[in-house]
């Protein structure tokens, strides 16, 4: 995977150790979950192995199709960080996809 830091690959890995779980666990091949989120058995490989990216459209895809949130997915391959990244103060109450304005602004 050139381009990748060792981290990053070690992201992408965890991911596709994820997906690749929750796969076997409904005793699909890689090419049956292509067919589902209709992309092709070789990417479903490389996400698989760690050489994919995957875009958030992409993510939600396979996510529905192994029959889990998205975010169940993230958390099965980063355990115990979901909430690292939770808002606090006066970001914890705004919803998501709300942009903050500064205060002392209208």
């Amino acid at each position: 995977m050139p381009g990748y830091s060792v981290k990053e690959k070690q992201h992408l890995s965890a991911l596709g150790a994820a997906i690749r779980h929750f796969r076997e666990a409904l005793g699909w091949s890689q090419e049956q979950l292509a067919e589902r989120v209709e992309l092709h058995r070789t990417y479903i490989g490389g996400v698989e192995r760690g050489e994919r990216n995957l875009c958030l459209l992409n993510i939600i895809s396979i996510a529905d199709a192994l029959g889990v949130s998205p975010g169940r997915l993230i958390e099965a391959a980063f355990p115990g960080r979901a909430n690292a990244a939770a808002p606090s103060g006066d970001d914890a109450d705004t919803p998501p996809g709300r942009v903050l304005k500064p205060k002392g602004r209208a």
